[in-house]
């Protein structure tokens, strides 16, 4: 009899225990979907500040090859910010997937807690006491003064800096298309002033037709192909035909809220290089 109480309290014990660690996995924060190099959950950055780190970061991408992240989040309780950090970068998987070049700057301004985690195959020029150093000589200061965004600026340059050094491979050449897309705002706005002009002489629909024709032949031309041509030249007509107001209805032209294609990881791993800190 003793023995079956003793059973029953050891199995009671054990799916207590199963369920405190359901109850707890299920409290675990959310790790964002990832859209930009910029994400920030607390507001704590204006929009400008997001959009100036955003296009330093693409620029460094695009000649460097590495991707870095910033992620800003109340909390990362009930795990440690190097837990939570870990399942980000599992998640986004940032870096090219054979170089494994990603880092991630991750701060929980509630916990005051920051972390910069690093990718496999920038250990080498990043080890775990230089990162340290960085939270604490660059980041901590700012961060104690209440501006976030000097600090993260000055980690970002302070980490490319060091990434310069490395030998690794040149990032992969985008191509016509990218090119072309790249032109797209140029060719908007010429086509909205030609437009214009062409509107006032044939009226709205055949003024669009033409400058729609105009555009697109200039696309085509370019080497953007046959498809690409007349897409442009169908969105030309269709900001001819409504005029400046247009424009408005062309901020998710390009796939994410600030232009070009929606940002995501290459594939990179981690494996738990970097270093944590608090101010």
């Amino acid at each position: 009899m003793i023995k079956l109480k003793q059973h029953l309290s050891a199995s009671l014990l054990a799916l207590c225990m199963m369920l405190l660690s359901c109850s707890v996995l299920a409290e675990l924060v959310a790790v964002p979907t990832l859209k930009t190099r910029v994400t920030d959950l607390t507001q704590t950055l204006t929009a400008e500040q997001q959009s100036q780190l955003e296009a330093k970061l693409t620029a460094f991408e695009q000649q460097k090859g590495s991707q870095i992240a910033v992620l800003i989040v109340p909390s990362t309780q009930p795990e440690d910010i190097a837990q939570y950090g870990i399942r980000v970068v599992d998640a986004w998987k940032l870096g090219r997937e054979k170089q494994d070049d990603g880092i991630l700057i991750l701060v929980a301004k509630n916990d005051r807690k920051m972390r910069i985690e690093v990718g496999y195959g920038l250990e080498g020029a990043i080890p775990d006491l230089t990162a340290k150093r960085i939270i604490s000589e660059v980041m901590a200061p700012s961060f104690k003064q209440g501006d976030y965004y000097t600090g993260i600026s000055n980690a970002t340059d302070k980490l490319m800096g060091l990434i310069e050094g490395e030998q690794l491979p040149a990032p992969a050449q985008s191509g016509k298309g990218s090119s072309i897309e790249s032109m797209l705002p140029i060719l908007l706005f010429g086509g909205l002033i030609i437009g214009g002009i062409l509107r006032a002489i044939f009226g709205n629909f055949f003024g669009g037709t033409l400058n729609g024709g105009v555009i697109g032949f200039l696309v085509w031309m370019l080497g953007g192909g046959l498809l690409t041509a007349i897409l442009f030249g169908f969105v030309t007509f269709f900001v001819t035909l409504v005029g400046p107001s247009g424009l408005g209805y062309m901020g998710g032209f390009g796939g994410s809220g600030r232009g070009g294609s929606p940002f995501s990881g290459g594939g990179g791993g981690f494996g738990g290089g970097g270093a944590s800190g608090d101010w």
